[in-house]
């Protein structure tokens, strides 16, 4: 029972019925190709990993224009699998080729989940985290960060690790490549949809005095729109939903206390620090190589090295004396903006995303040119070079190169930037009294 409940879960017609719903109409298109064979039958793959052996006395066609699971059958469709083949006398193939495309009739629903999207992508992440340390609150921050990076991590460890594939297309149809080359299991949207908006109620329900219904409602509407927009966009299986949700909940029961207990031990003790440094090296140095080239190992080296960036900012901050203990404890009234806060919170965010990009550029620059002057390889020639499977050298260059990059992204976004926002008359308050 549980194999049936696992295959119904994982098949990439449930997700075509799904983007159905939500009015996306797939329609099969037939293509025809022809080419020589020695034998009059084989075995044919498809681009979904389908293994069919059929011929045109073993295979059944639905006719064209017939529906199937909410969609129009253009041409015919074999019962065998996406593709077929028609074999000759004279040992021509003839193999007919099945390909979707699709018709978004509601586009309220497509933008939504574009949105949906994009609050578990790169974008959200390079925005999100700078604007909470320079506008909210920066000890439930560096909490929130470090639950990410451990739950983002190991959901793109066990991505390489169990390599199963993204639904099928057809029956399924993608509406979005970006990700594309990465494996599907676990969905680390639905992971990172859960956790960042859950551990920022759970290290603020304390902290701060507010509706905490208002915050759990958030929430929830938050993770929703994550994990259905992934099923809209054909990227995932509701198995991979379903399992980067509850391995996440499973990570954060232990992990929300066991940080909320060492973020004070990192911020003051050198040794925790280190170690958090050394972890994150030796992740990237050990991550587990899958059968092909996937760009998950440069997302966890992002993910890693701004964590370890975000921690040694605030530690620096402590060492110096910068920070220091609150006079009141928790919880805390929220201080919402007067018309100068708020316009001194622009005046922060717009300087401070100016000083993150020119980082980007100079560090890039900088550990791309140093790494290929040590390697003995044409920097701009590795620039160009898009063959990460045999090329080591393009792979240990881009490793360093991001892990230097986010690294001081994290430095200046916690320690250089609030120091500059202090020099100008810009700084938020309550800063550094955020331990």
């Amino acid at each position: 029972m549980w194999s049936e409940i696992v295959e119904y879960l994982k098949d990439a017609s449930l997700v075509a019925k799904i983007q159905n719903c939500f009015g996306v109409k797939i329609h099969y298109t037939r293509t025809l190709k022809e080419h020589c064979k020695k034998n009059s039958c084989s075995t044919i793959h498809d681009t979904n990993c389908r293994n069919t052996e059929c011929n045109s006395n073993s295979c059944q066609f639905k006719p064209e224009g017939a529906k199937e699971n909410g969609y129009t059958i253009t041409g015919k469709r074999s019962l065998c699998g996406a593709k077929t083949s028609i074999y000759t006398s004279d040992k021509q193939e003839q193999s007919f080729v099945f390909n979707s495309n699709h018709t978004i009739t509601n586009y309220f629903w497509y933008y939504l989940f574009l949105f949906g999207t994009e609050l578990g992508d790169e974008i959200f992440y390079s925005t999100f985290i700078p604007f909470w340390f320079w506008n909210i609150d920066g000890a439930v921050g560096r909490r929130v960060v470090l639950v990410w990076a451990i739950i983002m991590t190991t959901g793109q460890i066990l991505k390489d690790v169990i390599c199963w594939a993204r639904p099928a297309c057809p029956p399924a149809v993608r509406l979005q490549v970006k990700w594309s080359e990465e494996y599907g299991m676990p969905s680390t949207h639905a992971m990172i949809g859960i956790s960042i908006p859950f551990s920022v109620v759970l290290f603020t329900m304390n902290r701060y005095i507010y509706p905490v219904s208002i915050g759990w409602t958030i929430a929830i509407l938050w993770c929703t729109l994550v994990c259905m927009s992934r099923l809209y966009l054909g990227m995932h299986t509701v198995l991979d939903i379903l399992a980067g949700l509850i391995l996440a909940i499973a990570l954060m029961i232990p992990l929300v206390p066991l940080v909320d207990f060492t973020d004070y031990y990192i911020l003051s003790n050198i040794w925790a620090l280190a170690i958090l440094i050394a972890i994150s090296i030796a992740i990237i140095v050990y991550y587990p190589c899958s059968r092909k080239w996937t760009p998950t190992r440069g997302d966890t080296t992002m993910v890693v090295s701004v964590t370890t960036g975000v921690h040694l900012g605030a530690w620096l901050n402590y060492n110096t004396g910068a920070m220091i203990a609150p006079i009141k404890s928790p919880p805390y009234d929220i201080i919402w903006p007067t018309y100068s806060m708020f316009g001194c919170m622009i005046l922060r965010t717009i300087l401070g995303f100016c000083s993150v990009f020119a980082t980007r550029i100079v560090c890039k620059s900088l550990s791309y040119g140093i790494m290929c002057a040590i390697l003995r390889v044409n920097s701009k020639d590795l620039m160009k070079s898009q063959n990460y499977s045999e090329d080591k050298n393009k792979v240990l260059v881009d490793l360093v190169y991001k892990y230097v990059t986010c690294f001081m992204i994290g430095v200046n976004t916690v320690y250089l930037l609030p120091n500059v926002f202090s020099m100008i008359g810009i700084e938020r308050p309550t800063f550094y009294t955020e331990i």
